[in-house]
């Protein structure tokens, strides 16, 4: 295979960043097909990149029939990943699945072992696996830098509430759920990928604010290894702020912003140098199909982030389709 050659299913919002990684490796991939209900959407995603001879599709299906393409990246709303995914798959093409993987662990299960049937790649696009600041972490922890981990702290602040009205983030049919189920999915992939943590308890507490979906989440974890988290998702804040602390017998490592200090009792803080990044999701996903190495963020993985999602909506006796109704009961 000289070139992988790439159709899109959605073309709105985060397939321009897919798009742009994708340009960059132009001696090994190329975008040959988009699929989109919006023709509109269509048309300025590919003015926007300059497409030259790119096939539009309003059915996806029509694409996975017709278009001549080794792979497909998903950049649809989430509750569609599942059937588009497991298409994908069936048509023995590769797949590059935004997040979250599923909004079921049911699902996510179920496209693991068609994956592995069909042998073709799935990776699921967390890009923090790909950044130096959360790699230095996974690898600080590893090596014992802060000894075994006794607490977490993981936060994410976003003005999220704001900028939903009327997008299919706030349709529990599209959404599959609401911030913690967006934006929070990446928190939780932080927590879980890097430090190796399996959760056991949860107990949260959410805050609808008026919306069809969850917008505030507050769960305190409690895991098999003996640590505890508490993971705080808050939708309706002013501006984004992502913070990380990580506490361990040794020493605790500190991310406020990409800024990252490694603290020990009684000593100086130390600024580790971070290298430059390497590779991406879009990048990685080629390469893995190129043979280059092995899947970076396999849905093995992606699955343990959809099972804590899926923990914590249960145990708040969350619904997304129930969601007003539960506002209305948490409000007598």
């Amino acid at each position: 295979m000289s070139k992988v050659r790439i159709g899109f299913i959605g073309t709105g919002g985060i397939a321009g960043l897919h798009a742009r990684q994708l340009l960059e490796l132009q001696d090994d991939a190329e975008i040959k097909a988009v699929a989109d209900t919006s023709q509109v959407n269509r048309e300025k995603f590919i003015t926007r990149f300059g497409l030259q001879d790119v096939e539009q599709y309003s059915d996806y299906l029509e694409m996975l029939e017709q278009a001549e393409i080794d792979g497909v990246i998903i950049c649809s709303p989430h509750t569609l990943h599942f059937q588009q995914a497991h298409d994908v798959l069936s048509k023995g093409l590769h797949v590059l699945i935004e997040k979250p993987m599923t909004c079921s662990s049911a699902e996510a299960e179920l496209l693991l072992k068609l994956a592995g049937q069909s042998g073709k790649i799935m990776q699921v696009s967390y890009q923090r696996h790909f950044q130096p600041e959360f790699l230095y972490i996974r690898d600080a922890i590893a090596r014992g830098e802060i000894g075994k981990i006794t607490s977490v702290t993981a936060s994410l602040y976003q003005e999220w509430r704001q900028g939903t009205p009327g997008s299919w983030r706030a349709n529990p049919a599209l959404s599959g759920g609401g911030f913690l189920m967006d934006s929070g999915s990446h928190i939780i992939d932080v927590l879980l990928w890097t430090t190796g943590l399996t959760p056991v308890d949860v107990k949260p507490q959410l805050h609808m604010h008026g919306a069809t979906v969850e917008i505030d989440t507050f769960t305190s974890i409690r895991f098999a290894e003996g640590a505890v988290a508490g993971l705080n998702l808050v939708g309706y804040a002013p501006c984004w702020h992502e913070t990380f602390v990580f506490c361990g017998e040794e020493g605790g490592i500190f991310y406020d912003n990409g800024k990252i200090t490694l603290r020990r009792l009684r000593q100086e803080a130390i600024i580790p140098e971070l290298p430059e990044q390497t590779t991406n999701q879009d990048k990685s996903f080629i390469d893995a199909i190129l043979g280059r190495h092995e899947i970076m963020v396999p849905g093995e993985f992606a699955l343990k982030v959809v099972k804590l999602s899926e923990m914590i909506y249960q145990a708040a006796g969350y619904v997304p389709d129930a969601a007003l109704e539960l506002e209305e009961e948490q409000s007598v």
